[in-house]
């Protein structure tokens, strides 16, 4: 901790994706409003661009890219933050999790003194629950954005002997905004938040499309805007093959109907009916008393995530949607989906206050070790450039400050490999899939 209580708390977020920067630096916002907030965004293919963290908005009082070993060098040497930090925020993917838990122990072997470590999840958990949780046991606080997913998470730690003390119940920390508010100054806004991998398929997504422009068609007294996570070629969480942009422009769509990007926040300011497969951006309508619609064109099944809306009276079909219906949301789902808490961060806030007035904390101790998973934890590591022990691998830390023109060419090499693989996943692979099907 800082010391003095004057002092901003010290907090580094390592984030994969923008949607992760965006959850692990809010979170750090929740943890404590006097915050000095440091950005280490990890190297690869989802890599936030410049355009997205500008749209996402965040500042920090530094930011750069990493390599995992890169980050830990950092932590080791006390120079997470630029002269330490009191926390660290591990907001990455599951393996990325286990990894930096195996690599942080490794790192502070010896030390006297150590940051609080958290993660946790950026939406909805619908699957994967014991393979997830698991590659985050270890850390000092794992975050469950509701009641219902702590109790699921306590359940699975106890299922397997490992220590639940550290799951704290809290909520996703971009559910903020004002409630909403009928206006007869503008025309009732639809607006269809799309996903990246919910559903996958040209056709099924396709469909989507279709019934998105054939709602403004119908109803041409309403605005219907598609709000989208990513411009092609960008990469958010997931990959995302088949761009909506592409798909509606092939549709002619109406006046009426418009393509948005931007803070989802603000796009909520005027959407009158949220509709969406599984999204997150249903709990922040929600959050905000928005009616929202939870689609069940193409099935509630476990591989859409929209499964986890069952009880929230918020599912409905386009067809329905046309016709008018405006679902209206379950008051005690949304209280046991954290939805409706009123300072659901006061048990982060104590849990991280308690742990850094501990003064020494032992190393993180992931439940995943070589003598318990000795055929999947190396090649976990591995693939994070670290080896069994943890430790970075014979030359997986950079050089730290190299020269201008190894800047510009390591830069390029990076911008077109990144290019070649979203070409590669947007445009070769459909096609060498058909070819499959002929």
């Amino acid at each position: 901790m800082p010391k003095s209580s004057s002092d901003p708390l010290r907090i580094t977020v390592l984030a994969d994706s923008d949607t992760r920067w965006k959850w692990g630096a809010l979170t750090a916002r929740r943890i404590s409003s006097d915050v000095r907030l440091d950005a280490r965004l990890l190297r690869g293919r989802a890599t936030p661009t410049s355009r997205q963290l500008a749209e996402i908005g965040i500042p920090a009082e530094s930011m750069r890219e990493v390599t995992a070993a890169e980050f830990l060098s950092e932590a080791g040497h006390g120079r997470a933050a630029e002269g330490g930090c009191d926390v660290i925020v591990l907001a990455c993917v599951g393996g990325t999790v286990q990894a930096m838990l195996h690599g942080l122990a490794r790192a502070w072997e010896g030390g006297t003194r150590r940051p609080v470590v958290v993660t946790g999840y950026v939406g909805v958990v619908y699957e994967k629950l014991a393979d997830g949780l698991l590659l985050r046991a270890g850390a000092d606080v794992v975050l469950a954005n509701s009641a219902h997913d702590a109790q699921r998470f306590r359940d699975t730690y106890a299922g397997v002997g490992a220590d639940a003390a550290g799951i704290v119940e809290t909520a996703l920390p971009f559910l903020e905004g004002a409630p909403y508010q009928p206006s007869d100054e503008r025309p009732f806004t639809v607006t269809f938040a799309v996903q990246p991998s919910a559903p996958e398929g040209r056709t099924d997504r396709t469909y989507l499309a279709r019934r998105a422009v054939e709602h403004a068609r119908r109803h041409p007294e309403r605005e219907v805007l598609v709000k989208l996570r990513s411009k092609p070629g960008e990469h958010t969480t997931h990959i995302e093959e088949h761009p909506y942009q592409k798909l509606v422009a092939k549709l002619g769509p109406p006046d009426n109907l418009r393509l948005v990007y931007g803070h989802m926040g603000e796009v909520l300011d005027r959407t009158d009916l949220l509709v969406t497969v599984s999204s997150t951006a249903a709990l922040e309508s929600l959050h905000r008393s928005i009616p929202t619609a939870v689609l069940t064109d193409l099935g509630i099944r476990e591989s859409l995530g929209n499964h986890h809306f069952l009880g929230s009276g918020c599912f409905a079909s386009w067809d329905q949607l046309d016709e008018g219906h405006v679902p209206q949301a379950d008051p005690d789902w949304l209280a046991a989906q954290g939805v409706a808490a009123k300072d659901p961060f006061g048990a982060l806030r104590e849990r991280v206050t308690t742990l850094a007035a501990a003064g020494e904390l032992p190393p993180p101790a992931p439940y995943y070790t070589l003598l318990t998973a000795p055929g999947y934890l190396p090649g976990v590591l591995a693939r994070h450039g670290l080896d069994a022990k943890g430790e970075p691998l014979p030359g997986a830390v950079a050089e730290r400050e190299p020269s201008a023109l190894r800047r510009v060419l390591r830069d390029a090499a990076r911008n077109s490999a990144r290019t070649a693989y979203r070409q590669g996943v947007q445009r070769v692979a459909p096609v060498i899939r058909r070819w499959g099907q002929l």
